[in-house]
C-alpha cells in the first residue's frame, strides 16, 4: 500500500490509498470528521444529499428549493492575467435565472485559495453536490493549468462551500491530488458528486486527471462559525487492461445515475480506447453499493456521458455521446453518434441486454434533423432531463462543429424526445443561431452548442435549456437561454448573456465553456 501526504499550494490533507479487492473498490478505513455536530439543514432544498434522479440534482447552493445555474469562464482576465478564469453563479427563482441575482467567483476572490495566475484556466470544469451533508449544495471548481512550484499545469480544485447566503468564498477549500503534484496531470479536468456508498451522510467527490480517478470523503459540516472541513482520499484503480473483460481507455469524462435503482449513485467513468484498435468511445460502469463502489463492466460508447430517465421506469438511463467516431477502417470521422442503455436492476442495459451494444442514433436516424457529416462533432454535450413535464426524460445534443451553410463551426443543438419506448426522433427539434426567434447570427467558429444543460430554475418541473457557445465573438462566449413549457422547450422570447451581463470580465472568457449539469 502506498500513501502520500500532499503538499500543494491549494491543500495539505490526509490522505489514503485505496487497495484492490479484485475489481471490488473497498470501503475506506477511516472518515476524518470536524468532532461537532451538524448544521440544521434548510427547510426547504432541491436536492436531497446524494440524490441521482435526472429531476433531482444538486444544484441549489441557497437551499430555497430552486436550482442555481454555475458557469465557467477559464480563459477570463483577472488581475491582469489572460486565462486565470472565473465562475458565475446565477440563483434560481420562481421566475427562473436571470442577469442580477448572479455572483462571480475566481481565485482573486477573498477567502478563495491561491491566486489568479495566467493560464490557470479556473472554472474549465465545474459540480455541484453536497459534500458536507449539511443541505447546501455545494460547488466544484476545476483550476487544471494551476502550476504547482515548478510543476506546470499539475492542476488543482476549489470547493465553494453552500450556506443561506449561497455560495461563498469564505473558508473555501483547496484539493490537489493524492498522488501528488505531477507536470501535465491536469487535476480537476472532471468531475462528479454523488453519495455512491454509505460511508458518508452527504455526497462523495470524483476527480479526473491524467493519471486516472479520486474519490474524496468529506467530513460533515462544522457548527456555524467553524472553519473546518476535512476530506480523506481513495484512489480509483483502473481495472487492469490485461483482463479481457475491461477495455483500456483514456479517461475523460464522468457521469452518475441510479441506473440499477438500488438507492445509491452508480458512476460511469468515459472515455476513448487505446491499444491496437483505438479512439473509439469506451466507458467502465461502477456500481454504487452500501460499502463500496465496484467496477462491473464495461460499455461501448464515449468519451461524453449523460444519465436520466428516459422512459420513465424509474431506472436512471445512460446517453453516450461519440462525436468523432473512427470508421471502421480507423481513418475517416463520422459526424458523431449517441447510444442509449436502459437502466435494469442489472444495470446499464443494451439493446438486447446487459453486455451488449446500446441503440444508436446519429443525423441520418428517423426524424433526427439534419444529417451526418463528418467532423460535425454532434454528441460533444449531452444533457438528460424532462422538458416538457410528460414524465420522460428528454436529450439535449451539442454539435459545436456543424457547418450552417458556408459558415464552418457554427454549431448546432438537437432534442430528442423520450417516450416509454425510449427516445424517439418524432417531434425532435433542432436551432441553429440562424433559427427563427434565436438572437445573434451564425458566424465562424462560435461552436453553438459546445455546452448544453438542460435546467429547472423555476422549479416547475419542466427543464429549460441552456446552450452554450464559447468562441462567441471571437472567444469572449455567451449562452443561450429557451424556455420550456408544455410543449417543450421554444426559441421565442430566448435570449442571451456573457460574463460581463453578470459583472464579469468579458474578453476572451470562453463563458459557457464548462455549464454544472
Amino acid at each position: 500500500m502506498r500513501t502520500h501526504r500532499s503538499t500543494s499550494s491549494l491543500t495539505h490533507r490526509p490522505t489514503h490509498r485505496l487497495t484492490r479487492r479484485g475489481l471490488a473498490l473497498a470501503a475506506a478505513t477511516f472518515l476524518l470528521t470536524a468532532g461537532v455536530g451538524l448544521v440544521t439543514a434548510p427547510a426547504a432544498h432541491a436536492g436531497v444529499p446524494g440524490s441521482t434522479r435526472a429531476d433531482d440534482r444538486n444544484c441549489d447552493f441557497d437551499g430555497d428549493g430552486y436550482d442555481d445555474v454555475l458557469v465557467g469562464a477559464p480563459g477570463a482576465t483577472v488581475g491582469g492575467k489572460r486565462g486565470a478564469g472565473l465562475v458565475t453563479v446565477q440563483y434560481g427563482s420562481s421566475r427562473g435565472i436571470g442577469t442580477t441575482r448572479a455572483a462571480v467567483f475566481h481565485q482573486n476572490t477573498a477567502g478563495v485559495p491561491g491566486g489568479a495566475e495566467a493560464g490557470d484556466a479556473f472554472g474549465r470544469a465545474v459540480a455541484t453536490g453536497d459534500l458536507d451533508g449539511d443541505g447546501y449544495d455545494d460547488a466544484i471548481v476545476g483550476v487544471p493549468g494551476e502550476d504547482i512550484g515548478t510543476l506546470a499545469d499539475s492542476g488543482g480544485a476549489v470547493i465553494l462551500w453552500g450556506s443561506p447566503k449561497g455560495l461563498v468564498g469564505t473558508h473555501s477549500q483547496g484539493l490537489d491530488s493524492l498522488l501528488g503534484p505531477t507536470a501535465g496531470a491536469r487535476f480537476g479536468s472532471a468531475f462528479a458528486a454523488a453519495r455512491f456508498t454509505a460511508e458518508t451522510p452527504g455526497d462523495q467527490l470524483i476527480t479526473l486527471d491524467r493519471n486516472g480517478a479520486e474519490r474524496h470523503h468529506f467530513a460533515p459540516a462544522p457548527q456555524p462559525g467553524t472553519t473546518a472541513r476535512k476530506d480523506e482520499v481513495t484512489v480509483l484503480d483502473r481495472p487492469s487492461a490485461k483482463a479481457a473483460e475491461w477495455r483500456d481507455i483514456s479517461e475523460r469524462s464522468l457521469t452518475t445515475g441510479d441506473y440499477d435503482r438500488n438507492g445509491f449513485a452508480d458512476l460511469v467513468i468515459s472515455g476513448v480506447s487505446t491499444g491496437a484498435e483505438p479512439g473509439h468511445g469506451w466507458s467502465w460502469y461502477l456500481s454504487g453499493q452500501a460499502d463500496e463502489l465496484r467496477f462491473e463492466r464495461d460499455l461501448r460508447g464515449g468519451p461524453v456521458a449523460a444519465s436520466g430517465d428516459v422512459n420513465g421506469d424509474g431506472y436512471d438511463d445512460l446517453v453516450t455521446g461519440e462525436p468523432h467516431s473512427p470508421d471502421d477502417g480507423g481513418e475517416t470521422m463520422t459526424g458523431g453518434m449517441v447510444g442509449v442503455y436502459l437502466g435494469t436492476p442489472a444495470g446499464p442495459a443494451g439493446v438486447e441486454g446487459p453486455g451488449t451494444p446500446p441503440r444508436w442514433w446519429t443525423q441520418d436516424s428517423p426524424g433526427v434533423p439534419g444529417a451526418s457529416e463528418r467532423g460535425d462533432g454532434w454528441g460533444s454535450d449531452l444533457s438528460v432531463a424532462d422538458t416538457n413535464g410528460d414524465g420522460y426524460a428528454d436529450v439535449a445534443i451539442g454539435a459545436p462543429e456543424e457547418d450552417i451553410g458556408t459558415v464552418a463551426d457554427a454549431g448546432m443543438v438537437t432534442v430528442l424526445r423520450g417516450t416509454r419506448a425510449g427516445l424517439t426522433g418524432t417531434g425532435a427539434q433542432s436551432w441553429t443561431q440562424d433559427s427563427a426567434s434565436v438572437p445573434g447570427a451564425v458566424e465562424r467558429a462560435d461552436r453553438f452548442g459546445a455546452q448544453v444543460r438542460l435546467t429547472d430554475p423555476d422549479g416547475d418541473g419542466r427543464f429549460g435549456l441552456l446552450a452554450a457557445a464559447p468562441g462567441e465573438n471571437t472567444g469572449d462566449g455567451h449562452i443561450w437561454v429557451f424556455s420550456a413549457g408544455t410543449g417543450g422547450l421554444t426559441a421565442a422570447g430566448s435570449w442571451t448573456y456573457s460574463a460581463g451581463s453578470l459583472g464579469g470580465p468579458a474578453a476572451d472568457a470562453a463563458f459557457g465553456a464548462a455549464i454544472d449539469e
